[in-house]
């Protein structure tokens, strides 16, 4: 719903209808850097593979999808908890965040368009 290309790694799953998604610039900003949904879905998944997110009880099946709300998510949070047992809530967020970073990075790092990888040069930097 907005942010730099880095704000992909909130963004949920592509082929699923969802109630703001006229606001929604997931598909916009996948096609200005040249990211097929089906590469998207993919580095999601192996990511969320790789760290141990896949649950049942969030949306789409990985905390790999979840947004940023600071606010709190009856179903991130649990997923969370459950993950990193013995953790505060702080704590359990930093790591949330922390890992969204890198998964920012993955996404941004499989662009091959020449086109993608120029508007994405000022992000990388940023890691």
């Amino acid at each position: 719903m907005g942010g730099d290309y880095r704000a992909l790694t909130f963004c949920c799953k592509p082929g699923f209808s969802l109630t703001f998604g006229f606001k929604c610039k997931r598909d916009e900003k996948l096609l200005e850097l040249g990211i097929s949904a089906e590469e998207f879905i993919k580095i999601k998944e192996e990511f969320s593979k790789d760290n141990d997110w896949d649950f049942d009880i969030t949306c789409f099946g990985s905390v790999s999808y979840c947004c940023m709300r600071r606010g709190g998510c009856p179903r991130r949070d649990v997923a969370l908890v459950e993950r990193y047992p013995g953790k505060t809530i702080e704590e359990i967020m930093k790591i949330y965040y922390e890992k969204k970073k890198e998964l920012s990075k993955k996404i941004l790092e499989s662009v091959n368009d020449p086109d993608g990888k120029e508007k994405i040069k000022p992000y990388l930097g940023l890691f």
